[in-house]
């Protein structure tokens, strides 16, 4: 089982997307047959049936044991990832797109940086797996808190000129066998916490 698998299907999107079979996938962490699965979910074994069908014609779900019992075959099957994310790939000509005129410094204009991001990134490891080579990426993740706007703009100048220097210093247009890589660095507030305790003094105002 991958831990994540990115889909750039449109009707296998459509599919896991579906109430009901997002259940199913989510109870299929581990192997179950149609019947245990009726069970939890509270439907008829044949309607659940109907939902793994589609979720295995689209190749969300895959065999992963046969059963003899008496004349009958019980099928067991599992998901074929812990997680799934739907790639921008999935909605065509309206998915997002930085290259198209975004102002650079809007939140759209991050959204679409991410977006791309998982539509490449899912694609290459989509080749990696056919090819059986490792992929080599790298993913800093991190927080910081300012202490005021004045901090976060130098903050975000000393950043920018880091990373200047550093792709100037390693960057080789002509390098025989060189590979471009795509670096993205981003920026962005913290979700807020719902129905801070106010009487909490460590919580901000």
């Amino acid at each position: 089982m991958l831990d994540l698998q990115v889909i750039d299907d449109p009707a296998a999107a459509t599919a896991a997307l579906e109430p009901m079979r997002g259940r199913l996938l989510s109870e299929l962490v581990v192997p179950a047959s149609a019947a245990t699965l009726a069970t939890r979910v509270g439907l008829t074994r044949q309607k659940v049936n109907y939902y793994l069908h589609g979720l295995e014609a689209h190749g969300l779900v895959r065999l992963a044991e046969e059963r003899k019992w008496g004349g009958l075959t019980e099928r067991l099957l599992v998901a074929t990832a812990a997680s799934y994310v739907v790639s921008p790939s999935a909605l065509g000509p309206v998915a997002a797109d930085p290259n198209r005129e975004i102002d650079r410094l809007s939140a759209s204009y991050l959204i679409a940086l991410g977006a791309r991001v998982v539509r490449e990134v899912g694609d290459l490891v989509r080749r990696a797996k056919e090819t059986g080579k490792p992929l080599a990426t790298l993913a800093v993740d991190t927080e910081v808190r300012f202490r005021s706007a004045t901090d976060r703009a130098a903050f975000s100048k000393e950043l920018a000129e880091a990373i200047t220097k550093l792709v100037s210093k390693y960057h080789d247009e002509s390098a025989p066998g060189g590979r471009a890589h795509r670096l993205v660095v981003v920026a962005h507030p913290l979700p807020q916490k719902s129905n801070p305790k106010k009487s909490d003094p460590k919580e901000p105002s």
